[in-house]
């Protein structure tokens, strides 16, 4: 590899994502071995050089030497084609740098939802709340719960009515208007916040029911019994999944209460 020499990259190292490309970067000999550094400790050489509040959003890659500044994707076309050159033709072409850029303002924009942060304060790399991104996040998680609950709620039948899209899809969805409404009264300035992070914890509920899906049903009254109990034992998790990401907002505990409240009334209309 051909290594960008005189160039660091700002990365937010509570990021997974962020974490994993940086750091191959550096292995893969793209960067030299001091070519990132966490965007909260950050020396005063190269605090001088960038946007600090663009760079929570948009990932920095700084010129030591000349002292010019790339942001977002524009810094990872640099690395990538100081190495690829061919892929300089790639980027250049506008459907898919269109693409690209919607899908990492996308992840962006989300993933203190997505992952989140445990660190708060002026030196955090906390990007800022934009409505449009989040609300992206949240139709898509959304639609991917309703569906992946749906396909699984087939292997529930007849412990449970049978399903349909249109009740999953009402379900999540009245969830997050009934957490909305609680939210709002409780600390409406976290609104965004909690919302995102109210579907990311249903997002990772479908997430762990999809495994389950490829093993092969048999219709049985014990699988369904065990598909019930795996069911539970997924609920039960993001139960706690919720409680501790609401202690990381800062949020009253009544919110989890909500969500429980919530679920309990939900089941007891379908059953």
């Amino acid at each position: 590899m051909k290594t960008l020499k005189s160039h660091v990259i700002i990365y937010d190292e509570e990021c997974p994502m962020c974490n994993l490309y940086t750091s191959a970067f550096l292995k893969s000999g793209m960067l030299d071995k001091n070519g990132r550094v966490a965007y909260n400790k950050i020396g005063e050489d190269i605090k001088c050089k960038i946007d600090k509040d663009r760079a929570r959003n948009e990932i920095a890659l700084v010129d030591t030497e000349g002292g010019s500044v790339s942001y977002g994707l524009e810094s990872l076309y640099k690395v990538i084609g100081h190495n690829i050159p061919l892929f300089w033709s790639l980027f250049r072409l506008r459907p898919f740098n269109f693409i690209m850029k919607k899908l990492y303002f996308f992840v962006s924009y989300n993933r203190k939802v997505i992952v989140p942060s445990s660190v708060s304060g002026f030196n955090a790399c906390i990007p800022d709340i934009n409505k449009k991104y989040r609300l992206a996040f949240i139709l898509f998680a959304w639609i991917v719960s309703a569906l992946t609950v749906n396909a699984f709620s087939a292997r529930l039948v007849p412990l449970v009515p049978a399903s349909n899209l249109l009740r999953e899809l009402l379900i999540c969805g009245g969830q997050l208007i009934f957490q909305g409404v609680l939210i709002f009264f409780l600390n409406k300035r976290k609104l965004w916040d909690y919302l995102g992070n109210v579907i990311a914890v249903s997002l990772i509920g479908s997430l762990l029911l999809l495994p389950a899906l490829c093993f092969p049903y048999s219709g049985a009254m014990l699988s369904n019994v065990g598909y019930l109990g795996y069911f539970l034992l997924v609920v039960g998790f993001l139960l706690l999944e919720h409680k501790r990401r609401v202690k990381l907002l800062n949020l009253p505990s009544a919110l989890t209460l909500g969500w429980l409240i919530y679920r309990l009334i939900v089941l007891l209309i379908i059953l």
